[in-house]
């Protein structure tokens, strides 16, 4: 079970090292470091650390502060790696979500969060209705006069919001959009995402550039990923096809390509709609001389 370590501090000043060393100390196979602020949700590194962290790893803080500063927030983090089936340490404080002492602990913070939240709609609505009775206008003064700074630090916080959202779905579209761009079209790699998620899940093409252009704004997608995709031949999207979603789970079988290209109502070469596995393996083949995956396919088993 590798450990992942997290070192963070808050300005260029300071030094990561005595953390680095207390997580190397605890085990950590690798350790990541960061500055940054801790109101800073949307960290390049972290982020990283988050998109790349597999099932049974488990990432390991010195402290809670050094990871989140709000409730909400580290409860968001946990959340994305239970999802993965990973698990979160703390050196410092109680809490490791791989044992039944730190799930309660986690089950607890949850319930102070809520209680924390309903609080504060209610003061929230509280104060909102004592406001009206009194005559005062509600909002930022700075927005409703069009001040360029009170506009500007609105403008940010949208965009720090929709970063930390896109960081939440990154696992379905990030490593595919690394992969398979510019080498292929916006489409079919749009198609090869949208594959194995429910259609509750599915990305639209202009939903998706959006989430690209940010992500490459911000340093966690290099710019090539937006070049023209070149002109491929038309007997060569097929191979591409099958190569991007082998690429994308190397142990996936012929036979779950298969359901995954008639899921994508992606026709055979013939033309017809029921795909074997002896059609997938003719194109994996194909998809290795043409050079677009670095594998052998002759060891795939139905």
């Amino acid at each position: 079970m590798p450990l992942i370590g997290y070192a963070r501090v808050s300005t260029e000043d300071q030094t990561p090292l005595p953390r680095s060393e207390a997580l190397r100390f605890a085990g950590c196979v690798e350790i990541h470091e960061e500055h940054a602020s801790g109101g800073n949700r949307a960290r390049p590194v972290l982020a990283r650390v988050l998109e790349r962290i597999t099932e049974g790893d488990t990432l390991v803080v010195v402290r809670i502060d050094r990871l989140a500063r709000s409730l909400s927030h580290l409860l968001e983090v946990i959340e994305r790696l239970e999802a993965k089936g990973a698990f979160f340490r703390c050196i410092q404080d109680p809490i490791d979500t791989g044992s039944p002492q730190g799930k309660f602990t986690l089950q607890v913070l949850g319930a102070a969060a809520e209680f924390e939240r309903a609080l504060i709609r209610e003061r929230t609505k509280a104060g909102l209705a004592s406001a009206r009775a009194k005559g005062w206008v509600g909002g930022n003064p700075g927005l409703r006069d069009r001040d360029p700074a009170a506009l500007r630090k609105v403008r940010l916080a949208r965009q720090d919001g929709y970063i930390e959202r896109l960081h939440e779905t990154a696992q379905d579209w990030v490593p595919h959009v690394r992969r398979l761009r510019p080498d292929m079209a916006w489409e079919d790699v749009l198609r090869i995402i949208n594959g194995p998620l429910p259609y509750d899940r599915h990305w639209t093409q202009s939903r998706l550039l959006r989430a690209v252009k940010a992500y490459v704004r911000d340093g966690f997608l290099p710019n090539e990923v937006l070049g023209r995709a070149g002109r491929r031949q038309t007997d060569d999207r097929l191979p591409a096809i099958v190569a991007g979603i082998k690429g994308a789970d190397p142990d996936i079988t012929l036979q779950a390509i298969c359901t995954r290209l008639k899921a994508m109502r992606e026709h055979t070469p013939r033309g017809r709609t029921n795909w074997q596995p002896s059609s997938v393996k003719m194109l994996l083949e194909r998809a290795e001389r043409l050079g677009l995956m670095p594998y052998e396919s002759s060891q795939d088993q139905v």
